[in-house]
């Protein structure tokens, strides 16, 4: 498998409504450029109109444990999946979970075809959620996101041990990911990509950073 990059939008107004198309087409036209392995993450009401824009794949930022019906306000598969999304990220530090929840969320996921990203905050978690056989596991202690201290550089026993525990399930690393140094360091301690997020969207040069990032995955 190709060591992978995914970009997490979040809700940066950097990267909201025509913004996100912006970046997303950016990030589209330098994977193709380099024949990367790259996944954007972005906000529901940004899946559409990225998704036509881009051939990357595009996830959802979260999907609820729920069938159709009278759940107002409640994000369901069947219509990120309709809408242009290929897979979901679930469980960010951001948008935790109840564990029977993300069971469901991730039952209901692979029954609609998304391919789910699953995030911990902490190695013992990933035990819980390698049962259910998502399609990457990334790791990512809280304290570190947005710090711009890297979790390969602070903590790198911490993705040796996750990746052992994973048990061949592809692990990403998150967490402070701010270079292409951060991205090369996990990757050479056993990660098969990297999850970053502001030090692209909030970047002053996007582009170089992008170009760093995904350069650093060869």
């Amino acid at each position: 498998m190709k060591p992978l990059l995914l970009v997490n939008f979040k809700t940066y107004i950097e990267a909201t409504g025509k913004e996100a198309v912006k970046l997303a087409k950016l990030i589209d036209k330098i994977a193709e450029q380099k024949k990367a392995n790259v996944i954007i993450a972005v906000e529901m009401a940004d899946i559409y109109p990225v998704s036509k824009a881009v051939s990357i794949p595009v996830f959802a930022q979260h999907i609820d444990p729920i069938e159709g019906g009278a759940q107002t306000g409640a994000i369901l598969a069947e219509d990120v999946k309709d809408n242009g999304a290929n897979g979901v990220m679930l469980n960010h530090s951001e948008k935790r979970m109840k564990y029977r929840d993300l069971r469901k969320s991730i039952e209901i996921a692979k029954r609609n075809g998304l391919k789910t990203v699953i995030c911990v905050s902490n190695v013992a978690y990933i035990r819980r959620v390698r049962r259910f056989k998502p399609d990457y596991i990334a790791i990512e202690p809280p304290e570190l996101i947005g710090t711009g201290i890297s979790v390969s550089t602070a903590k790198p026993g911490l993705i040796r041990k996750a990746v052992k525990k994973a048990r061949g399930i592809p692990l990403l690393a998150g967490a402070g990911i701010s270079s292409g140094l951060d991205v090369k360091k996990a990757m050479e301690l056993g990660a098969s990509g990297a999850l970053a997020a502001s030090a692209i969207v909030k970047a002053k040069d996007q582009k170089a950073i992008i170009l760093e990032m995904i350069n650093a995955l060869r």
